[in-house]
């Protein structure tokens, strides 16, 4: 059993939504067809994939319909995480259980094999431009975004302690945003401690896109916390292979 991770899937396969992604440059040219052979050619039926964050371009449920079917006509599991543009990401009463091999992080965690994957969509983070006082409206999602990490780091924790009274072994932890965990200095936030405290092996995370996103200032690692950057153009529409549990394990 593996574990992938790729974000900013961007899709709109709904006719009544048209978001092509070409004149974002040359990655994003058919980058469905791309993502899909690669997806294919690499991903097995008993692995997941990590999907955190700008998954459809719909602004409905109804609308995400056709990219959702799209997802899980692919092999694996997956588990999705809302990004900023997921206007369509609403109620998870009508979104579970509408597709076989979806599932939805949001406030919980889920146990693959050994692992624990959990998270939260994140926010900027203080130290970001636009980040202004402690009262401004992005202190206030921040800070909301912070209590959702904290519940599916609840829920994560009560999963381990179950998974290692059964099976006498601590699963593995990873973590999941849609924002980076950091500002673009890589400074400590709440969330990069968090993810610390709780012996996160990696968080994957994405959002950043281009090449002057993709510079020194991508926080890689920070208090023995792995981060991988996992946006489809940073990865050339390839899922990234993020953990492998090997057989005997």
């Amino acid at each position: 059993m593996r574990i992938w991770a790729i974000a900013d899937l961007h899709l709109s396969k709904n006719p009544s939504v048209q978001k092509p992604m070409d004149e974002f440059g040359g990655v994003w040219v058919n980058h469905d067809e791309k993502l899909k052979e690669n997806w294919e050619s690499m991903v097995a039926p008993e692995d997941t994939v990590i999907i955190p964050g700008d998954i459809s371009w719909a602004l409905r449920y109804d609308e995400a319909r056709d990219d959702l079917a799209w997802i899980d006509a692919l092999p694996g599991n997956k588990l999705l995480l809302k990004g900023n543009h997921d206007l369509w990401w609403t109620s998870l009463a009508k979104m579970r259980g509408r597709y076989e091999s979806i599932e939805y992080i949001q406030n919980d965690a889920h146990l693959r094999g050994n692992v624990v994957i959990f998270g939260s969509r994140g926010w900027m983070c203080p130290g970001s431009a636009n980040f202004l006082e402690d009262e401004d409206a992005n202190a206030k999602i921040y800070r909301r975004e912070i209590l959702r990490l904290e519940m599916s780091i609840e829920r994560a924790l009560v999963i381990c302690e179950q998974h290692e009274e059964l099976r006498g072994e601590r699963p593995v932890l990873i973590g999941a945003m849609h924002y980076p965990p950091s500002n673009g200095q890589g400074e400590e936030t709440d969330f990069t401690k968090l993810f610390a405290q709780v012996g996160a092996s990696c968080v994957v995370y994405g959002h950043l896109h281009g090449g002057d996103a993709f510079g020194e200032r991508i926080l890689k690692s920070s208090e023995g916390v792995d981060y991988h950057l996992v946006s489809l153009d940073r990865l050339d529409c390839v899922p990234k292979l993020i953990y492998e549990e090997l057989k005997g394990e």
